[in-house]
């Protein structure tokens, strides 16, 4: 992407665009909050000659048009098609210790870098056109497809193919397995699984539709497509990945749940794998784990001065239950790992029952739960109770059962961690009542809750300021402005001299090579942290509603959780859009 002050000033020294008009026309890309060489592309301003002409002149390189030189097929297999896909890069003729390339934004050092420590090649750099990209990047549909189509017609594939004209069962399989150990399968899935891992993607989901396969992975809390398969490699694609799994080939009416590692020389990864029956065939997710992973400090996630305090001065006491809270992919686990490793000394056994063990920690006794046998949270946390522990996680509290024994233990001299799910903190206490705890027992366990979501981190390559606009302002209404105002001149968030969040500067990221033209790169959490104070105690025992509680907690200082979005919003650490987004969870 060409820096906005370069392309204005190349056209307006260029008489492209007059620049009278180039000011109505950023107001416009602005409107659309579109990049301002997206725009003039889009509007057919420019045209796609005229700007890679500029970019080649810019860049100091050569410039290719792909639609007029010949592709090679063992050129293009190098890379692969999902890193193709993300960052706009073909490669298109293998010399002998080289490799050229076409890129749509040569400066991306990181794909560089990445593209030649996997093919051991020098890359040639050309810039090159986005249409151009995209007819390079059809030849890998082409590619895909032929391969398995020569896969079918020679491995037995018929038997697949045919199924349905009346081959048994034995046979299907038979011809499943064999295709799950042919090269194009396991190129496939090796390609899917590098690529999750170079992206730092934290779940792949493999869905057939009726025409296709489409492949999604998770970047940062959002999904992205990524490639398209034809439809007849699916039941290879799935076949490949439950024989990594361990799961039976031959089931296809059920869900089944397996995991397998992958181990390369620089990470170590494993992945949780699930398959549910749906109507074009099974989907199949799975969840990504670093294994090398090190639990981060509760700065690192994003807590601030007040709630860190908050935070530290109730795992200091010497028993009582801490609670985390969200919805599914809050980091609530990554919040009490973080927790367990403040807590972690040769003076303290710690121990844990969870579903599944993502983290390992040195020192930490970790029990996963297995409901085939009988092994759940309830019946895991008795036996933990008579192994002499001082500090207790449960992976969450699903039920009465578990959340009376984890009530016991914290009423029992024990420091117990755990999740729920719930909307905000104050949600928690009576959502306990829900389960069938008693509100003295409650009232007389809790330490602290705490709530949480994760939003986006601006790329701080590409990070801007921005001022919001009427609609922007028309957004935010949805929340408390004036409240707003009071609790960020209270946490030194801003002066006292700004009267309004109008007068407010924000951030934003315009889009580069590094954050894969998203503007984001990352995520932090943003939090509020509940303490039980008396007047909630009493608010708990007289069986208080969640507003009533939210409102003492208010009262008393905590920080809602949009509120801290807020706060970071103005560090330049994430955007409104984010907070608003992860607001309507």
């Amino acid at each position: 992407m060409i820096p906005a002050n370069v392309l204005q000033k190349f056209l307006t020294e260029t008489k492209v665009v007059p620049k009278e008009q180039l000011e109505q026309l950023q107001t416009q890309a602005a409107k659309k909050k579109m990049d301002l060489e997206d725009y003039l592309l889009e509007e057919r301003i420019i045209s796609d000659d005229q700007l890679l002409t500029f970019k080649a002149q810019l860049m100091n390189v050569q410039s290719v048009d792909l639609r007029s030189v010949e592709i090679e097929p063992e050129s293009l297999a190098l890379i692969p098609e999902p890193i193709a896909r993300r960052h706009l890069v073909i490669a298109f003729k293998k010399e002998k210790d080289g490799l050229d390339l076409a890129m749509f934004d040569p400066d991306d050092l990181e794909t560089k870098e990445f593209i030649k420590k996997k093919t051991g090649l020098t890359p040639k750099i050309f810039v090159s056109s986005r249409k151009s990209i995209d007819f390079g990047l059809s030849k890998y549909h082409s590619s895909i497809e032929d391969e398995f189509s020569n896969l079918i017609k020679e491995g037995g594939g018929a038997a697949i193919a045919g199924a349905a004209g009346g081959k048994s069962e034995l046979e299907l399989t038979d011809a499943l397995k064999k295709m799950a150990d042919q090269l194009p399968v396991i190129r496939v899935v090796d390609t899917l699984l590098e690529y999750a891992v170079f992206e730092k993607a934290s779940d792949i989901h493999i869905e057939p539709t009726e025409e296709n396969v489409t492949v999604r992975y998770r970047i940062d809390g959002v999904l992205h497509e990524v490639m398209t398969l034809p439809k007849v490699v699916h039941s290879a694609l799935v076949a490949r990945i439950k024989v990594l799994a361990n799961l039976k080939i031959d089931e296809h009416r059920l869900p089944q749940d397996g995991r397998f590692k992958i181990q390369k020389e620089d990470y170590s990864t494993s992945l949780r794998v699930s398959t549910i029956p749906v109507f074009d065939g099974e989907k199949v997710v799975m969840r990504l784990l670093d294994d090398s992973a090190q639990a981060l400090t509760l700065e690192q996630l994003g807590f601030r001065s007040s709630n860190l305090e908050r935070i530290k001065a109730n795992i200091k006491k010497p028993h009582g239950a801490l609670l985390v809270t969200g919805p599914t992919g809050s980091g609530k686990s990554t919040t009490l790992y973080s927790v367990l490793t403040m807590l972690n000394s040769r003076g303290v056994n710690i121990s844990t029952i969870e579903d599944p063990v993502e983290y390992r920690i040195p020192g930490v006794n970790q029990m996963q739960v297995s409901p085939k046998i009988g092994l759940t949270f309830a019946m895991g946390l008795r036996a933990l109770l008579r192994q002499d522990p001082n500090i207790i996680m449960i992976g969450e509290i699903r039920d009465s059962e578990t959340a009376e024994e984890a009530v016991h233990a914290a009423m029992t001299g024990h420091i117990v961690l755990s999740t729920l799910h719930t909307n905000n903190a104050a949600g928690a206490l009576p959502r306990l009542l829900d389960i069938g705890i008693e509100p003295y027992l409650i009232a007389s366990t809790v330490n602290a809750v705490v709530a949480q979501r994760l939003v986006r981190v601006i790329c701080p390559d590409c990070i801007q300021t921005v001022k919001l606009d009427e609609q922007s302002l028309k957004n935010i209404s949805i929340f408390n402005l004036d409240k707003l105002m009071e609790v960020l001149v209270r946490e030194g968030a801003v002066s006292k001299k700004i009267k309004s969040v109008a007068e407010m500067t924000f951030y934003k990221g315009a889009g580069c090579a590094k954050c894969a033209h998203t503007g984001y790169r990352g995520r932090i959490g943003i939090h509020e942290v509940l303490e039980n104070s008396v007047a909630i105690q009493q608010l708990i025992t007289n069986r208080a509603t969640t507003n009533a509680i939210q409102a003492k907690a208010e009262e008393e200082g905590m920080v809602l959780m949009w509120e801290d979005g807020f706060i970071k919003a103005t560090l330049g650490m994430t955007t409104i859009d984010e907070i608003l987004r992860v607001s309507k969870e």
